[in-house]
């Protein structure tokens, strides 16, 4: 499919079906394969032959989902995990153990943040946090001798800062590591970080590209383009052999467009677990087609919240790339020209009591921990998905204890500004 426009590929790519078969893509609820032979099936686990026999590691419904994901993005392999923050945990800790370091930008999704600076600091990984506006300079500063790997992304959940992804492509591989990018907002349709210098790519699935709030899951792309055996002193895990999995140096066996792939499968998701079901995957795939479509509404719709937002005397500030005011503007019409997202986030005058009055009036946008939805729906983070943060870690993220993030769903933008209109006046 790599012939076809981005929107073809979201309807058709990943699966071609032959004469007389499912025109959809099947779905495979089987926990296991059957194979007449065992020297037939020691063959995949040898990984000498492409095939499934347990679906904790692959499951052809979730491999035709992975491939039309890896197609979108400009990637060579792609594999589904069980969700968002599984495939971001997987993505670091594929290229990181005990005693390494990652340089990380300091406005991502709160979850993301505690996983780094809580839970991989357990395990031994060591974080240096840098602000997304950081120079070179202090950027380079970040590193150390035992950094392996660089992540942010793309626009930030939900301080909607943007990545400047060249500048932080470029200091990963001045240090020989990959920039891993979470591109959940804007999703394929509105950016391809691949394009930029990205080495590999992971989304919340569960956003927009499912779309429904009908499926958690993730997704992890490989660019194919990361030359690991050029830094094999940094990636013991891809460069030597893997005596877990019969002496297997993946960065060999499969070179730079399936290494990464096939080691997070067959040693993490093999430990881990963390498997996306095929029904799910169906569900995801099913959101895909339509993605292209429903992200140009998406964007629409959230222009045009943050338009009224930035011209109402109850608001004291509005954050949205779209905004030609804003603070990311330029680096948003360099990355993201078609548009970003629905998100748009902003801050009431009189802070966090001010935001709870007016998300208490709301009635056609929905208090859930959630975004990127066809529905419109609204939080405030320090009191939902960040509120493991201090003050101080929140405010370095770019989220104030008032803001308040909206998600501008599908529905009539005049409808939405309406409801905004009726929730502002009672505060």
């Amino acid at each position: 499919m790599s012939d076809y426009r981005i929107e073809t590929v979201c309807v058709q790519g990943g699966y071609t079906p032959g004469s007389g078969e499912p025109r959809q893509i099947p779905i495979v609820q089987s926990t296991t394969f059957k194979y007449a032979t065992s020297e037939e099936m020691g063959r995949l686990f040898d990984l000498e032959a492409s095939g499934y026999f347990y679906s904790r590691l692959q499951n052809p419904t979730c491999d035709f989902v992975a491939a039309k994901i890896a197609a979108l993005e400009g990637g060579t392999a792609a594999m589904l995990t069980s969700s968002g923050q599984a495939a971001n945990f997987f993505s670091l800790f594929n290229v990181a153990s005990c005693g390494d370091h990652i340089v990380s930008s300091s406005a991502i999704y709160g979850g993301t943040f505690n996983l780094i600076s809580v839970t991989m600091a357990k395990m031994g990984i060591q974080a240096t946090f840098v602000p997304p506006d950081c120079t070179e300079e202090e950027l380079n500063a970040a590193f150390r001798p035992n950094t392996k790997a660089v992540f942010g992304e793309t626009i930030a959940n939900p301080a909607l800062t943007v990545l400047d992804i060249e500048k932080f492509a470029k200091a990963a591989h001045a240090h020989g590591v990959p920039l891993i990018v979470d591109n959940t907002f804007p999703t394929p349709v509105g950016c391809r970080p691949i394009e930029w210098g990205a080495d590999i790519v992971t989304h919340s699935t569960t956003k927009y590209m499912d779309g429904h709030g009908a499926a958690v899951g993730g997704a992890i792309v490989d660019s194919g383009k990361f030359d690991w055996m050029a830094h094999a002193e940094k990636f013991p895990g891809l460069c030597t052999p893997d005596e877990s999995y019969h002496g297997i140096t993946y960065a060999e066996k499969f070179g730079k467009e399936g290494a990464f792939i096939t080691k997070c499968t067959a040693q993490l998701m093999r430990d881990f677990g963390c498997t996306q079901s095929p029904q799910s995957a169906f569900y995801l795939n099913l959101g895909l087609e339509s993605l292209h479509v429903r992200m140009a509404r998406h964007c629409e719709n959230g222009q045009a919240v943050a338009e009224f937002l930035a011209a109402h005397p109850k608001v004291d500030a509005v954050t949205y790339c779209g905004l030609p005011g804003d603070k990311y503007h330029a680096l948003a019409e360099k990355y993201l020209p078609n548009g970003s997202c629905g998100v748009v986030s902003f801050e009431l005058k009189g802070g966090r009591p001010a935001a709870e009055r007016f998300m208490s009036r709301l009635k056609l946008a929905a208090i859930e921990t959630h975004v990127a939805d066809a529905r419109t729906c609204c939080l405030n983070p320090a009191t939902s998905t960040h509120r493991q943060m201090t003050d101080e870690q929140l405010r370095a993220a770019g989220v104030p204890a008032g803001l308040i993030r909206m998600s501008c769903g599908l529905e009539s933008a005049r409808d939405l500004i309406e409801d905004i209109r009726q929730a502002l006046e009672a505060v």
